[in-house]
């Protein structure tokens, strides 16, 4: 596995507003994956999903640290995280 190349770190809202977080190293297929309800077991029923959330890395130990550090969030917490990241999309277009 290359250590230094785009990684992604993202969160997916399942249909019952519940926060799902994970990293890749290629978010489209990955979401495609989930979508299709092959890439993680605790999504294949929670469907649709929708992703609200990624940020790139630009090596794998950062990406998964903050994955794991992002999983151990209050749900309240990630919503900030969220908020923030919509804001500033919102922000660039």
């Amino acid at each position: 596995m290359k250590r230094h190349d785009a990684y992604y770190v993202y969160i997916i809202e399942d249909k019952n507003g519940r926060y799902y977080t994970g990293y890749t190293k290629d978010i489209s297929k990955r979401i495609e994956l989930h979508s299709k309800g092959r890439g993680a077991k605790y999504l294949k029923a929670r469907r649709p999903l929708k992703l609200v959330y990624h940020k790139e890395y630009l090596y794998y130990k950062n990406a998964l640290n903050a994955e794991r550090r992002i999983k151990h969030y209050t749900h309240a917490r990630k919503q900030e995280l969220i908020n923030i990241f919509l804001k500033s999309n919102a922000q660039q277009n």
